[in-house]
This record gives C-alpha cells, sequence and structure tokens, in this order.
C-alpha cells in the first residue's frame, strides 16, 4: 500500500473506534510508538507490535471512549498527519475529558513504521 492508502485505511479504522483492527492490520512487526509523556509505571516509547498492543490494551481498561473525531490525513512523501478529538472518561477516577492530539506517522513498505503523539500533559 502507498502512504496515502495506509493514511486513509488508519483514518477509517479510527473514526470507527477500530484502533486495535488499526494496528493489526497497518502497523508493521517493527513498529516504534512514542507518547508525549509516559502512562503511570511505563515509558514514553514502546517498541515492536507486542508493546504498542500492551499499550492499547492499558488505555481501553483505563478509558471508556465516547466519541472520536478524526481528520486527516495530510500525506508528505513516506509521512503524515491525523489529528483526534476524543471525548474520553478516565476510569480509575471517573474524570471525564476531551483529549485533542496530533498522531504523525511514517510508512514504509506498506506498513506503519514509526508514530509519533503530541498533546498536551
Amino acid at each position: 500500500m502507498t502512504t496515502q492508502e495506509v493514511a486513509n485505511e488508519l483514518v477509517k479504522f479510527c473514526s470507527q473506534g477500530q484502533f486495535d483492527k488499526a494496528t493489526d492490520a497497518l502497523y508493521s512487526a517493527d513498529i516504534v510508538s512514542m507518547e508525549a509523556g509516559a502512562p503511570p509505571g511505563g515509558s514514553r516509547e514502546a517498541k515492536g507490535i507486542a508493546a504498542v498492543k500492551g499499550k492499547g490494551e492499558w488505555w481501553v481498561a483505563n478509558h471508556e471512549i465516547h466519541s472520536v473525531k478524526v481528520e486527516g490525513p495530510l500525506v508528505a512523501g513516506s509521512h503524515f498527519a491525523v489529528t483526534f478529538k476524543m471525548d474520553v472518561t478516565f476510569k480509575p477516577d471517573a474524570r471525564r475529558f476531551t483529549m485533542e492530539e496530533v498522531g504523525v506517522y511514517k510508512v514504509a513498505d506498506g506498513k506503519i513504521v514509526y508514530e509519533e503523539f503530541f498533546y498536551n500533559m
């Protein structure tokens, strides 16, 4: 797949709340993922598909997603960017908030090999 095709598929999956399907279909086994901040007890960086899936499992276990709006993609060569706006509740303290972030992705050989998320902590 081209970068544009990968980007379009990611937006489609994420718009439907199918983040796990996006990971399974579009991510390289050697994916590197960087967060703006580390989750409790974790690291900003996750290397490899198992670590990225683990990060996703932590997110689902600790957050209830009420809605998600995905905008983009904006494609440039092997990279693309997507914006996310999510209405979520952090389950441990029942705090509901709106989260806005930008995801920047790199594609090689038809798979996402790098992602980095930018958001206010």
